[in-house]
């Protein structure tokens, strides 16, 4: 079954060295041609498309309609959409600033009940493997459960080209595998909860965490029965 697979690019750097600028448009392309070449539609959000303001204002506070034209394009994407990647450098052991700041403008009522999928990097020996364990409890309270596989790329421009094509000297197969083992896993859930979401699933859908943050509050200890 196809999916609408959402990859999403955790930078806004365009500055380089060491790095080139914007490793993590390799990586994103990486993963993105992989999903669409077995036949997945794949779009790729990119956070410089998105001006976002100096001022923190996410969408769900604004009136319905009256949100900026680029907030609600990008909350119907994530609402639509079976699946997310979500492809991050570190920054001081945790996930992208610039990706945090645009995934906290849409509550988890857009993400929740499908599946993600953890990408980190780096220009450095770690891949950004820190950054990972931070995102795992991030995307779980937006409510995207990430796969158990993840995917971690150090010294990244050693093995993308600027086109997300891996370098002639790197073993492309090894590498399509290693991916391939989180996306398969990232499908097979896709697929699991799309087609129980159109069954029954429809009706048996819980409406928690939807309505306000309130919802997650434990009962007063001091009322009564």
């Amino acid at each position: 079954m196809a999916l609408n697979i959402l990859v999403f690019l955790g930078s806004t750097r365009i500055s380089g060295p060491p790095a080139p600028a914007r490793l993590g448009e390799r990586v994103a392309l990486c993963c993105a041609q992989q999903l669409t070449a077995a036949e997945h539609n794949v779009t790729v959000i990119d956070p410089l498309d998105y001006n976002l303001g100096a001022s923190f204002k996410p969408y769900f506070s604004y009136k319905a309609g009256s949100a900026p034209e680029r907030l609600q394009q990008l909350s119907e994407l994530i609402k639509t959409a079976d699946a997310y990647v979500m492809v991050s450098p570190e920054y001081n052991h945790s996930m992208s600033p610039a990706l945090a700041n645009l995934l906290n403008h849409f509550g988890s009522s857009l993400f929740s009940y499908k599946p993600s999928a953890i990408v980190t990097y780096s220009a450095g020996q770690w891949g950004g493997i820190r950054a990972a364990v931070n995102m795992r409890s991030f995307l779980s309270e937006l409510g995207c459960l990430p796969v158990s596989a993840m995917i971690h790329l150090p010294k990244a421009q050693a093995v993308l080209d600027d086109k997300g094509e891996y370098l002639a000297d790197v073993n492309a197969g090894e590498w399509h595998g290693y991916f391939e083992r989180t996306f398969s896993q990232l499908i097979w859930w896709a697929n699991a909860a799309k087609q129980y979401a159109q069954g029954a699933g429809h009706q048996l859908r819980p409406s928690a965490f939807t309505l306000s943050p309130a919802q997650r509050n434990a009962p007063d200890s001091r009322s009564k029965n």
